[in-house]
């Protein structure tokens, strides 16, 4: 309800301002402590996978809180997990602006901010400080300036320096808003860049005492062969998860809209068909070895439940958190069924 008469203020403004003033309302709300009312009660319906106990399955996307400031007040809104990032080995930032814009006729966005963040030192930094315990997932990705070429170092570097700290780790190759990083989805390309990060995450894994998942994140715009290919890569390498997906840069289901041309990945309910299928594809080609993280376009319990359905594990929200606000959480655990484990 709160959500829902501030949505218009929020609205009027420029989209990255109101997701900064958002953001930084939850976190007063949450430090004045009724920031839990806003979800309204959710059950406890606890999933296991990747050797991890999740509370129940919905989580947060990546992208949210890129720099993990708001971890605390995030974890008031009954989330089964959280995911922040996507982080980088230094700071930049990221494209110019203006670079997010709402199509609220398709409840849905367009980004093209382009890995902006502080650094994964800053973040590691806003981790240690913040009180939350549950499950964090942190995502990782390249500097833009890194040659696709030496693309490796940098997701290396930050496992390295995340690894203490996360419950699982995502590697980005999906975003369309760093040049070239899709190139990284290729199968050679793909399977250098796995072999590399499962080496390392075994070296991690001996000098921290602790195994943590490492997890792939893809784009929906990919064929046929290609998801072939990305599933036969992550049974080989034995990666612990695949996420699927990441923003499109197809406009088809929004042509001739306010916003639609602009450059950079759509996401929100024109995306929710699209991730189910290559969810559908990857579950027939994977057959329960390696679990599925949904997202994309889900904006309310049946598209939660379409995931699940489709071959998904846990589900997660983005866009459907800026449209709808945290009563989407609380409508959505309250719809599913109890999870698989």
């Amino acid at each position: 309800m709160l959500y829902s008469l501030a949505r218009p203020l929020l609205f009027a403004l420029d989209p990255e301002a109101a997701h900064h003033l958002a953001l930084t309302s939850l976190k007063l709300l949450e430090r004045g402590g009724v920031a839990s009312m806003l979800a309204g009660s959710v059950p406890a319906r606890p999933v296991k996978l990747m050797g991890l106990e999740f509370p129940n399955a919905l989580g947060l996307a990546a992208g949210l809180d890129k720099n993990g400031e708001y971890i605390d007040a995030l974890a008031t809104l009954g989330l089964g997990f959280i995911e922040i990032g996507t982080i980088t080995p230094r700071p930049q930032p990221g494209n110019p602006k203006p670079r997010l814009f709402r199509l609220p006729e398709a409840q849905a966005l367009i980004n093209r901010m382009g890995f902006n963040n502080h650094g994964v030192d800053r973040l590691v930094a806003n981790v240690l400080r913040a009180r939350y315990r549950g499950i964090l997932g942190i995502n990782i990705g390249k500097n833009f300036d890194t040659p696709i070429e030496r693309a490796a170092d940098d997701y290396e570097l930050c496992l390295a320096k995340v690894y203490p700290h996360a419950s699982y780790v995502t590697v980005n190759v999906s975003s369309p808003n760093t040049k070239d990083l899709r190139q990284l989805q290729g199968a050679d390309e793909l399977g250098a860049l796995a072999g590399k990060l499962k080496t390392e995450q075994k070296r991690l894994a001996d000098v921290h005492g602790r195994y943590v998942p490492l997890v792939l994140k893809i784009a929906p715009d990919l064929d046929d062969a290609q998801i072939d290919a990305i599933a036969k890569c992550l049974l080989k390498h034995r990666l612990d998860g695949v996420i699927a997906t990441n923003t499109t840069i197809s406009r088809t289901a929004v042509a001739g809209l306010r916003h639609a041309q602009e450059g950079g990945g759509l996401s929100g309910a024109p995306l929710r068909d699209v991730s189910t299928e290559v969810i559908r594809k990857l579950a027939r080609l994977l057959e329960g070895r390696v679990p599925i993280i949904g997202v994309g376009g889900v904006m309310g319990a049946a598209d939660a439940r379409a995931k699940l359905a489709a071959g998904a594990s846990l589900i997660q929200i983005y866009t459907g958190f800026i449209y709808r606000g945290p009563q989407l959480i609380g409508e959505i655990l309250r719809a599913l069924p109890a999870a698989k484990s």
